[in-house]
């Protein structure tokens, strides 16, 4: 695995600059489906970005969000909440060895629909955080992160995303005890 990364960042790093630079918009996310085992539920990028951008919530994503006990707000506040992120470092990082382990965690919650293998999905998200930033002027949104995978469909799994939640939160309690 370790040797694939080495071997093919030239390639990848080619294959990042064509979809950053093609203004074709068949090379972004147009759905996002949330999985949890064999159950799954699409919802188009449109409805989340106007979620983002009204604060309300319509369709099926309304039912996902009541029947999730989630606010519609604080899921806008979130797609919407800006990191500056410099290009060119995020850039390093994603490349580096620690850079690769994260990606690799993000990599299992994310990818694209029926490819979840870290071969394919690693270099996506690279794309995506890339395409993101050059896109925002060195800021990253959730939203505009999604907008950019270069996959019609990505998959959220909801089970890998809630185990690093709660080891996130039980690492801040840990924090907060000991400060």
């Amino acid at each position: 695995m370790k040797n694939y990364f080495k071997k093919n960042k030239y390639i990848e790093f080619w294959v990042i600059l064509f979809l950053i630079l093609t203004p074709n918009a068949s090379y972004s996310a147009e759905n996002i489906s949330f999985t949890s085992g064999m159950f799954s539920r699409t919802i188009s990028i449109e409805k989340i970005e106007s979620l983002a951008k009204t604060g309300k919530a319509e369709g099926s994503l309304k039912n996902l969000l009541k029947h999730s006990k989630n606010d519609p707000e604080s899921i806008a506040n979130l797609l919407n909440e800006e990191i500056e992120m410099p290009l060119l470092i995020t850039s390093r990082l994603m490349y580096s060895k620690i850079g690769e382990v994260i990606i690799l965690r993000i990599a299992k919650i994310i990818y694209p629909i029926k490819l979840p293998d870290p071969l394919i999905s690693v270099p996506a998200i690279r794309s995506s955080v890339i395409k993101s930033l050059s896109l925002g002027n060195d800021k990253l949104t959730l939203m505009s992160f999604l907008k950019s995978y270069p996959n019609k469909t990505v998959v959220i799994d909801l089970p890998a995303l809630f185990k690093v939640t709660k080891k996130v939160e039980s690492v801040n309690d840990l924090v907060k005890f000991f400060s």
